[in-house]
């Protein structure tokens, strides 16, 4: 897993630009998901979108992702869990203070930001801590009800 997320940093920008057509595919569909109840697809989308992003990012499904604001880098990979940027830990060689054999999910954010168009200047926005009732849930929907006006 920790390879194919390195390779998911090293090609954020192509999987940035994927994931912009694949949100407004997605946005489309909120008729449809609004008509079926977004309920009663939360849990097919989400089993999908664990199970993709599971193996791209090492996805954890905490219901808020970043990753476009984080490089393709996933900050619930912190053994800290860390949403805003590194702890004070780490390592002159980059790695995590926590688990030494891991390169810091902050630096590879940094490394895959720089690859975004506006990915550094989206580093800099703070996040909000996590919703931890938001687990599990899918982030693909919510983004469609967001970009809908449905909250």
């Amino acid at each position: 897993m920790y390879a194919i997320r390195q390779w998911s940093v090293r090609h954020a920008r192509g999987l940035n630009a994927f994931y912009r057509g694949f949100e407004a595919l997605l946005t489309r569909f909120h008729r449809v998901f609004a008509a079926i109840g977004y309920e009663r697809v939360e849990r097919p989308v989400a089993f999908v979108e664990k199970h993709v992003k599971g193996l791209l990012f090492d996805c954890k499904m905490c219901g808020q992702c970043v990753l476009s604001s984080t490089g393709m880098s996933c900050p619930m990979n912190c053994p800290k869990t860390l949403r805003n940027g590194p702890c004070g830990g780490v390592r002159a060689n980059g790695h995590c203070e926590v688990k030494p054999e891991m390169k810091c999910v902050w630096v590879e954010a940094y490394r895959g930001s720089g690859r975004i168009p506006g990915g550094i200047e989206a580093m800099t926005q703070t996040q909000f801590a996590v919703d931890q009732r938001q687990q599990g849930r899918s982030s693909w929907l919510r983004v469609v009800r967001e970009k809908s006006g449905v909250k």
